[in-house]
């Protein structure tokens, strides 16, 4: 399997729990530090891993990254497209083109070419296979002060959903994990900096929370799940009620 992560590993604990189930994980991106480290941790806990430096911007990185995992481990049944960024809340009329044209490129074509290129080695194998792309709450409603990031986000539920259907039949399975607002190390630092406001996050989720880490993996991993065998084009809003009210 293969989890792809360039934002500092922020959902990085779906691969030590896949890795706890067994799964051979390759762990993708572009902080070798971050990436090695996730590796010998995993190792130290007898899981079997791999790191591959790799930015999904580029298309050719990617097949290379893919190439690697097939020539190391022989075959790929699980991909995590966690690879995303949000670079400014700004109103649509101050935006900054080149910083949209940026989360484009990530959030949007860096997560099409993953998803491209392992469904091409998932039908090779003709086994099925499993993909998860990382979503968001802000892909399937409006987002004031993000709305270029909201718009790459509603781009991943659409290619989530087509390619859901466009490969039912081959049994490989395309999903999607909405959260909420997630109390990661970005998050904590931006409430420290006074970026954001942790009540006023936190009154928008009817739990009076934001979601862990851990919480956002445990829904990662039974989408790869055979327990999930019958969900595909699925989005799993984990947001603590934000898309119920």
């Amino acid at each position: 399997m293969i989890v792809q992560d360039n934002n500092g590993m922020k959902f990085q604990m779906s691969a030590f729990k896949l890795a706890q189930l067994g799964a051979k994980v390759v762990i993708t991106g572009r902080r070798n530090e971050l990436g090695n480290q996730a590796v010998r941790d995993i190792v130290a806990q007898g899981g079997d891993a791999l790191f591959l430096q790799s930015d999904v911007n580029s298309e050719k990185e990617v097949q290379e990254m893919i190439e690697t995992t097939i020539s190391h481990y022989g075959k790929l049944n699980i991909l995590v497209n966690n690879a995303g960024v949000s670079l400014e809340t700004l109103p649509i009329a101050h935006a900054d083109g080149n910083l949209f044209q940026q989360m484009l490129q990530t959030n949007v074509m860096g997560i099409f070419f993953c998803m491209k290129h392992a469904i091409q080695q998932m039908l090779k194998q003709g086994e099925g296979g499993s993909i998860v792309n990382l979503a968001s709450i802000a892909g399937l409603n409006g987002m004031p002060y993000a709305g270029p990031y909201a718009a790459t986000k509603h781009a991943v539920v659409g290619l989530t959903k087509s390619a859901a259907l466009e490969y039912a039949t081959e049994n490989i399975r395309v999903n999607a994990v909405a959260p909420g607002a997630i109390k990661t190390d970005i998050i904590t630092k931006s409430i420290e900096q006074g970026t954001y406001n942790e009540d006023i996050i936190v009154q928008m989720h009817p739990m009076m929370r934001m979601g862990r880490p851990q919480e956002i993996a445990d829904g990662i991993v039974w989408l790869c799940s055979d327990e999930a065998s019958f969900a595909t084009g699925t989005i799993l809003n984990m947001d603590g009620g934000f898309t119920a009210k």
